[in-house]
């Protein structure tokens, strides 16, 4: 694939060395030969425009064509959830995330974010005030959820390495109150170690799951399946 986008760059450069060489030869086409020194200069600054305009093509054609699109960290999250019923009134949640390294180097990562949030049960004014916030008042992007826990995980350099093409898992639990929480929205986000203000590439990877707390009907004050 990257040797396909340099050949897609070679034009380009063509294009910039014939540019250059037909500004320099303009250049000399306007001196004389009683203008020795002009020529002198001329021929001595040609060199040195041809490889400012070849650079000035490459770097247009590098830009156009997204040459090291693939040398840029992209990490594909995945998540799955299951549960089960612990006491009389709680429910122990067991997510386990798959995290792919779909890029072609090496990942670090350093820092995670777990959020669990609560879906239902909800009164519809709480509902209205959640979705007048985002899509009214455009106050937030995004569905502020109430928050149950979040969990924050940090790793050392070279830690928890993926390597190009790997898939690793990480596993996070919760435990809930089946009295208060029938749904909830399950987040988790990896942050991206090289990524700094004005860079192209993410500033991380996450992933959002609602998932259904069902299967269990209280009778008689006893838990059953």
């Amino acid at each position: 694939m990257l040797v396909r986008r340099w050949l897609g760059v070679t034009p380009y450069l063509l294009l910039a060395a014939v540019i250059g060489w037909a500004i320099v030869s303009l250049v000399l086409s306007w001196t004389s030969p009683a203008d020795a020194k002009v020529s002198y200069l001329s021929g001595v600054w040609q060199p040195f425009i041809t490889i400012c305009a070849i650079a000035a093509g490459g770097i247009v054609a590098i830009y156009k064509l997204r040459v090291f699109r693939d040398l840029q960290p992209h990490l594909t999250v995945l998540q799955t959830i299951s549960h089960r019923f612990i006491g009389d009134s709680y429910a122990h949640l067991d997510v386990t995330i798959l995290l792919k390294n779909s890029s072609k180097v090496e990942m670090d990562i350093r820092e995670g974010l777990f959020r669990l949030q609560h879906l239902a049960p909800m009164s519809d004014d709480d509902v209205e005030y959640l979705y007048a916030q985002v899509f009214v008042n455009k106050d937030y992007k995004e569905v502020q959820w109430p928050t149950i826990v979040e969990d924050r995980r940090e790793w050392d350099e070279n830690e928890f390495i993926v390597e190009p093409g790997e898939t690793h898992q990480e596993t996070v639990d919760f435990i809930v109150s089946t009295e208060d929480v029938e749904a909830v929205l399950v987040y988790t986000y990896f942050y991206n170690s090289r990524f700094f203000q004005g860079s192209r590439s993410a500033e991380g990877w996450g992933a959002a799951t609602a998932y259904d707390i069902v299967g269990r009907k209280q009778i008689g004050g006893s838990a059953r399946m």
